[in-house]
């Protein structure tokens, strides 16, 4: 909060007066809530080595990605969100929603960010969980089409893919708790434009409190000049 009245309103407040304004103005911070485990690893995949072994700060764009998939709860049932992040900028660069939990889904999201983004082959490590969706032979087979390294997270250590699981919590407290969905439709809408506002608008404090988008756009410059 002070981060935001400071760098994107113009204001020099100190975080104590963010504090007691907050508190006089009955304002309070939501908190993320536990990690659940939602990883089907009960199958007969091959696994990948964990190579990305919890480095979420590469030195550049298109070099570690990361992607995951989680629950939304309607009135109309379920729907299933699968999300692919670039770790350098933590910008979401291909998602794709389902009402089927299924390779066909982070398939989508993994091509929607391959055509986005046009990335160099055989420089991109992608991680993941151990999920029979990224283990299967028709995604390891997208992968190797596109010249990636395929990593998994070890048994059970969702902390091995922290910041996905971060960007979870975050859409699921900042934006969808306590928001009832009555239609899939709507959850699609919603989720649509807290991306939108996750990388263009939301501050992230390992960014340097800047948005995904200037976080690239600042390198892009940076680049260019050098």
């Amino acid at each position: 909060m002070t981060a935001a009245l400071n760098k994107r309103h113009g204001l020099e407040i100190k975080r104590g007066k963010v504090i007691r304004l907050m508190k006089r103005l009955k304002l309070k911070s939501k908190q993320r809530q536990k990690y659940k485990v939602t990883t089907n690893s009960k199958h007969n995949n091959a696994i990948a080595d964990n190579h990305l072994d919890q480095d979420f700060n590469p030195q550049k764009m298109n070099q570690h990605w990361a992607g995951d998939i989680t629950y939304l709860r309607t009135r109309q049932g379920w729907l299933y969100l699968a999300v692919v992040i670039d770790l350098y900028s933590r910008r979401v660069v291909g998602y794709a929603m389902s009402e089927r939990i299924n390779q066909k889904l982070v398939m989508t999201a993994l091509q929607q960010a391959i055509t986005l983004r046009k990335p160099p082959r055989g420089e991109i490590i992608f991680h993941s969980d151990r999920g029979s969706q990224y283990s299967s032979k028709a995604f390891q087979k997208l992968l190797k089409k596109n010249s990636f390294w395929s990593s998994m997270s070890g048994k059970g250590a969702c902390w091995d893919n922290a910041v996905v699981e971060r960007f979870f919590g975050s859409l699921k407290n900042e934006w969808l708790l306590n928001v009832i969905h009555l239609t899939k439709l709507g959850m699609r809408k919603d989720v649509a434009e807290y991306i939108k506002y996750y990388n263009y608008k939301r501050l992230h404090s390992t960014l340097g409190y800047e948005t995904p988008a200037d976080y690239e756009n600042c390198t892009k410059k940076v680049s260019t000049k050098s």
